[in-house]
């Protein structure tokens, strides 16, 4: 089973996840062009993809899926709503309606031999999901764009092999930043995104021992940075109540302009 950002970042996100036999994608927020470049540089076809799996309808999750969707004709997963919303967004084009799958949060669905389940987070938009997926007994999931976490969500990314979670921006240089007010308190609300200093918090809920790989994701471009969010979210690890330290995992940034290394498990 492997891992890959392909891009992640408040300017667009799109992960890889597949086995030997299966190819999947988490969200299409970047162009089609870049999709299929970085598909290649793992030896991936876009013809080879068995479908995309998609969070919520925001421009920088699904900005590439009509060209893609019409392209390879593949499966589109996504709640019933969130197809709604995509299906009325005219800047994706024209591509057939039978390609929408509509899903339900925490029933488990096959693509391949990937199992896949959605669960519920709280942001702006129709009914979004984060997703955990499944081959044989490794797992991994991407989980951005919280407003906040809870129990559910802690419960729903316990004892994974690998996880990309959102770590969007610093909480400071926000608000002193150039955003308006009401975008810093949306940003900052409980349907908002997830700062530094609550990826870090979040994380020591889901430590363990067999956790191989952390890939900070869905940065904002504008309050944040990529050593920050590194050294915040390992600075909340080591100051946590549990057995482990930050020095204790592989923790790494995945960028908005470049994939990531490919975690292997």
């Amino acid at each position: 089973m492997r891992l890959v950002s392909i891009a992640s970042g408040s300017s667009g996100n799109c992960i890889y996840i597949g086995s030997e036999s299966t190819h999947l994608l988490v969200d299409a927020g970047i162009s089609n062009k870049r999709i299929e470049a970085g598909l290649n540089e793992i030896g991936v076809k876009g013809s080879e993809l068995d479908g995309v799996v998609i969070t919520h309808e925001h421009s920088d999750h699904v900005k590439g899926l009509g060209i893609l969707a019409r392209r390879h004709h593949m499966p589109v997963y996504g709640t019933r709503e969130t197809l709604e919303e995509i299906k009325k967004n005219s800047g994706l084009g024209e591509y057939p309606e039978e390609l929408l799958h509509p899903i339900e949060p925490e029933v488990d669905f096959a693509v391949g031999d990937l199992t896949v389940q959605a669960f519920r987070i709280d942001h702006d938009a129709a009914n979004p999901v984060a997703y955990r997926i499944r081959c044989g007994r490794k797992s991994v999931a991407v989980a951005t764009d919280m407003g906040h976490y809870d129990q559910y969500i802690i419960d729903h990314l316990q004892g994974l092999d690998a996880l990309l979670l959102e770590s969007n921006h610093d909480v400071r240089m926000l608000e002193t930043g150039p955003y308006p007010y009401y975008l810093k308190r949306r940003i900052m609300g409980d349907y908002g995104h997830l700062s530094n200093d609550s990826a870090g918090q979040l994380l020591n809920c889901l430590l363990h021992d067999n956790l191989k790989k952390i890939l900070l994701g869905h940065l904002s471009q504008t309050n944040n940075y990529p050593e920050l969010a590194y050294e915040t979210v390992r600075l909340e690890i080591d100051r946590g109540d549990g057995p482990y330290r930050a020095s204790d995992f592989s923790i790494s940034v995945a960028r908005r302009d470049a994939m990531s290394e490919i975690v292997t498990l």
